[in-house]
């Protein structure tokens, strides 16, 4: 018997995001409504145009378009709940993803033909809860990511009928499933309603406070934005955690949870940048087509990854009995191990047969880069004299960020991304 091959969904914070991520292998995009998501800040799908656009452009190639209402709403949010999302059924996006019982018993009322997809915000984590979903019309749920591959494998033998979705890939909270607290606690803004400052990620100080029963206690200090400011920290014979999750990344399950008979692989990050869903789109549309073809894992697939800016990679809960070394307790900093993103590909000059670049990390001559584009990625190093600054004439080097630079690239590279090999 032949299987489905696994959904890709992917994040899109804007409409450059979601055309990257289609060109790129993406069967499906997720965009949150900012007042009903959790994701306020870097979103434009909270203009209807945009989202109306967005819906258009993925339905145009065949693609699946979700709209997230996640958030646990206080009653103001509950008054006009309705109303608001009136214009966005209206749409027709090919589901929404929601969490909270109250809104999910409004839509199903109101439009009971929308269908409807459980957050993981629920924190499903049993096939009896998935089958409660199933009876009050939730048509695919988003297990928890507190799940190991065995206890997500007995949920989809006991549940043949219900769509289970997991994700693969991006930023773990340190929170049970996301509920998390701190940033609330901190400066009153709630990541339960959308306005999370990712607080655990902070560059904290720490300062000698005294000593306690219980081991010694430290001052903690985010010298950047709130210097002066120390808040208590115990430190135990186990040592101190300041609450700093590695990323997900479970490429390395892919084949098994395909087996498994998942049928949604999903990666986070609306608030990345286009090149982080391009890499990540590329990678797992391969894992996800090599799974389905008999092929084990592509390891270079592991250090494409890698060039992604991350806090280092764990598999998450995946594994248990994970061993200590992958809890990121002692190095919280974005590493970048393979290569590096430095361009943003633009326009391409026909008449001089050069290509226009806008700069995003420094670059120059002798370097290995590596073009990345849907048609497949190409490797080569730039030869003295190929390199052109804004006015055409050669240089030796491209500064930092937002500089103009000249390459004779390929055809039909417009939209495509460069990395140089570190």
């Amino acid at each position: 018997m032949s299987r489905k091959t696994p959904e890709l969904l992917a994040p899109a914070g804007s409409l450059a995001m979601l055309d990257t991520a289609l060109g790129f292998g993406a069967s499906a995009i997720y965009a949150g409504q900012p007042r009903y998501s959790l994701r306020v800040r870097n979103n434009d799908f909270g203009d209807l145009p945009v989202l109306a656009d967005g819906i258009q452009r993925a339905h145009s190639q065949g693609k699946q378009f979700y709209v997230v209402a996640n958030i646990y709403p206080h009653g103001a949010k509950i008054k006009t709940f309705l109303k608001d999302m009136a214009p966005v059924v209206a749409l027709k996006p090919d589901a929404l993803i929601m969490s909270d019982p109250g809104l999910i018993l409004m839509i199903r009322e109101t439009w009971p033909e929308m269908p409807v997809h459980l957050s993981v915000q629920a924190n499903t984590v049993n096939a009896a809860a998935v089958r409660f979903w199933k009876m009050a019309g939730i048509s695919r749920v988003i297990l928890s990511r507190e799940l190991s591959l065995d206890e997500i494998a007995s949920i989809r033998q006991d549940c043949p009928d219900t769509e289970l979705e997991v994700f693969i890939h991006g930023a773990l909270c340190v929170a049970y499933s996301g509920r998390c607290l701190l940033s609330g606690y901190f400066n009153h803004r709630d990541p339960n309603q959308g306005t999370c400052t990712n607080s655990c990620r902070w560059e904290f100080k720490t300062h000698a406070a005294g000593t306690a029963p219980t081991g010694d206690v430290y001052l903690l200090e985010e010298p950047q934005k709130r210097a002066g400011e120390y808040m208590p920290i115990e430190e135990d014979e186990h040592g101190t955690y300041i609450l700093n999750s590695k990323d997900l990344r479970a490429i390395e399950h892919v084949q098994r949870l395909t087996e498994i008979g998942i049928d949604s692989f999903k990666i986070e990050g609306r608030t990345k940048s286009p090149y982080y869903v391009a890499r990540t789109c590329q990678a797992y549309r391969q894992a996800i087509d090599d799974a389905m073809a008999g092929r084990g894992l592509n390891p270079e697939l592991l250090g494409q990854l890698e060039g992604l800016a991350n806090r280092g990679y764990t598999d998450g809960f995946y594994q248990r009995h994970t061993p200590h070394e992958l809890q990121n307790y002692l190095r919280g900093h974005s590493e970048s191990g393979r290569s590096i993103y430095v361009a943003d590909v633009q326009a391409r000059d026909s008449a001089s047969g050069l290509t226009r670049l806008s700069s995003r990390n420094a670059f120059g001559v002798g370097d290995r880069l590596e073009l990345i584009a849907p048609q497949g990625n190409q490797v080569f190093v730039i030869e003295p004299g190929t390199l052109l600054g804004k006015d055409k004439t050669p240089v030796d080097r491209i500064p930092g960020s937002d500089h103009e630079a000249w390459l004779p690239l390929p055809e039909g590279m417009e939209g495509a991304f460069v990395a140089r090999f570190l």
